[in-house]
């Protein structure tokens, strides 16, 4: 009977561990699929993903990689409601769009960058990150844009060494608190109510313009006068920085 039992026992403590471990690696997955790590206070290294929440400045931001259509319709909408925004892009993106990045900057929109290639940080090694900036920060400043400061990771993929090496190259790393994943085309109305619901003081919403976005343009057809109606005021992301002051709320 004695020998039972410890069959029995041994039997349950090697199914124990591999279900720890089985939580462990998706635990493992989950922080890397989504890009949330340690927590950092305000006193240390950090993305900006939130202003003065005492101010009821908003951030409206849009991320393109690729395509050249969908974002003259996004472009319309922001004239049409006055509405600044920033735009962060793919350096490979812009070297073959000079056009409708100029079209972007003379809309008097902010341009950050999104690197050079569209491919995840966290996949590549520290030499590789660095020469993906500073290939972009090349091709930014043939353009004509020399001062590109405001940066976000490919997928809004960092760990602290990136956010680390991001601000040896003195740029400052944005993320965002709202994101409605437009690109995956849940519908005009999933977008639209996400965003008048989520949008509080000094938020950064997360859109898209490439050409996967489908459904943007028409979602901003309500979001931007809703938010307006709601005495949100859009600014660009600088000056959400500038208001935040040392207030600001980094990732957790």
């Amino acid at each position: 009977m004695e020998h039972f039992y410890s069959i029995h026992f041994n039997r349950w403590k090697r199914w124990l561990v591999i279900i720890g471990l089985a939580f462990f690696t998706a635990g493992i997955l989950f922080f890397y699929n989504n890009g949330i790590f340690s927590v950092f206070s305000t006193e240390e290294t950090g993305a900006f993903s939130k202003g003065n929440a005492d101010e009821e400045a908003i951030g409206l931001t849009f991320n393109i990689s690729w395509g050249e259509e969908r974002v003259h319709d996004i472009l319309e909408q922001l004239e049409e409601h006055q509405v600044q925004a920033t735009f962060f892009l793919s350096g490979e993106w812009a070297e073959r769009h000079p056009d409708i990045v100029e079209k972007i900057s003379e809309g008097e929109h902010e341009i950050g960058m999104l690197g050079y290639r569209y491919k995840s940080y966290l996949e590549q090694e520290k030499e590789e990150i660095q020469s993906d900036l500073i290939q972009a920060n090349e091709i930014f400043e043939k353009l004509g844009y020399e001062d590109v400061r405001l940066l976000r990771t490919p997928s809004g993929h960092f760990n602290e060494d990136i956010i680390d090496l991001a601000e040896q190259m003195n740029y400052e790393v944005i993320h965002w608190n709202v994101n409605p994943n437009d690109w995956e085309n849940p519908g005009t109305d999933l977008i639209t109510d996400h965003v008048m619901k989520e949008t509080e003081n000094g938020d950064i919403i997360l859109l898209h313009a490439s050409d996967s976005a489908k459904q943007t343009a028409e979602s901003l057809q309500t979001i931007l006068p809703g938010l307006q109606n709601k005495g949100f005021q859009f600014v660009s992301v600088t000056e959400l920085l500038n208001q935040a002051h040392a207030d600001a709320e980094l990732i957790e």
